[in-house]
């Protein structure tokens, strides 16, 4: 019986994987904001509906995501949103930019990304934009490929920037390990061929991979 063929790629979502947990980030902002969480919640789901309520939680607005919409208008929407909810002026200049100063760098992942590269394994980052900026490391010799939805027009869990992103790996799905704390993108990679790791803690995933790869990555 022949042994499987370890995969040749591993991509990687960034905030919540390469970074802090979305949920202590979002709770450091909404305290620094001394914003209620909940309201935040059913902002949200006006503009998406009940349907949408859990993903807003932790993406924001599919246009946003896509490129389709300016930050400062995105900004706008949701700090008068917020106001409205709050009863109080909430200021939307760098609204999502006071969000973003609360991510911190998961150095564990990170390290463990160098690691998987340097022993010739393929890298590549697929991130659904908030209009954010990147920390210049990401992109210092660490990927292969780097796929940002807002600058592609696309964003998870589409199939379109899957197979997108798996061309700019230069590799089939069935040999790309794909790691994202979202369960839904996980699935919806796994339904497109792709190995799935759905991502909670450094030490569960370091785990997988390196039974995956066949490799000590952790």
């Amino acid at each position: 019986m022949e042994t499987p063929q370890a995969p040749k790629g591993l991509i990687l979502d960034w905030g919540g994987v390469l970074t802090s947990d979305l949920h202590s980030t979002m709770s450091a902002w909404a305290n620094a904001e001394d914003v209620d969480l909940e309201q935040f919640g059913l902002v949200m789901r006006e503009w998406l509906g009940r349907e949408g309520e859990y993903e807003a939680w932790v993406n924001p607005v599919h246009a946003l995501e896509r490129g389709e919409i300016e930050v400062p208008d995105f900004e706008g929407e949701l700090a008068d949103g917020l106001s409205k909810r709050l009863g109080r002026r909430i200021e939307p200049t760098n609204l999502l930019g006071r969000l973003f100063a609360h991510f911190s760098q998961a150095h564990d992942m990170t390290a463990l990304v160098r690691r998987a590269r340097d022993r010739g394994i393929r890298t590549g980052l697929l991130s659904n934009s908030w209009g954010n900026t990147y920390p210049p490391h990401l992109f210092d010799g660490m990927f292969d490929a780097v796929v940002i939805s807002g600058e592609v027009g696309m964003r998870k869990p589409e199939e379109r920037i899957f197979r997108y992103t798996l061309e700019r790996m230069e590799l089939p799905a069935q040999d790309c390990v794909f790691v994202d704390d979202l369960r839904h993108n996980i699935d919806a990679a796994a339904s497109f061929g792709l190995i799935g790791i759905h991502h909670v803690a450094y030490e569960e995933t370091a785990s997988e991979l390196d039974i995956l790869f066949g490799t000590k990555l952790s």
